[in-house]
């Protein structure tokens, strides 16, 4: 996953490990809220990321086809460590965490490690990689990495 350098909003771009594009994330630029299209490379949208406003801490919701199917929210008294929840329908939530400031974490089920991410350091842009789990919902880990690196990092681009 990488931010775009010179560009209007929050852009990314997506590639697979192959260095393929495979995704596109356009970010909405006159909007209240941080709203972001999450696109195929043909610009098909695959799901929708909308800041919910008037909540207590950072929370992002996930929509595929009109219906919400994941909330992404900040824990707030977490002591020592940073932890975001991603509530989806049914028992079955992720927690990311580890060291979330410098993009160094995983995202954990009861079942185990759905995903890790990693910073690549000397990048001109923000770069970032993930790894994720066979089986996993690929497009709902990538979608909720970015809505962790909006809440942690906003305005320090």
């Amino acid at each position: 996953m990488k931010q775009k350098i010179f560009a209007l909003g929050d852009d990314f771009v997506i590639r697979d490990e192959a260095g393929a594009e495979r995704f596109f994330v356009d970010g909405k630029v006159f909007s209240i809220g941080a709203k972001l299209s999450f696109q195929d490379m043909n610009g098909n949208e695959l799901c929708f990321i909308k800041q919910k406003l008037l909540n207590w801490g950072p929370t992002y919701e996930i929509h595929r086809n009109g219906e919400v199917v994941a909330v992404v929210k900040k824990k707030l008294f977490t002591f020592f460590k940073c932890q975001f929840t991603v509530d989806v329908p049914g028992p079955d939530d992720l927690v990311a965490e580890g060291n979330l400031t410098d993009h160094e974490y995983a995202f954990n089920r009861a079942s185990g490690v759905a995903a890790t991410v990693s910073k690549q350091w000397f990048a001109w842009s923000d770069t970032y990689g993930v790894d994720v789990r066979e089986g996993e919902d690929d497009i709902l880990i990538l979608a909720s990495t970015v809505v962790i690196d909006m809440a942690c990092h906003h305005g320090h681009d």
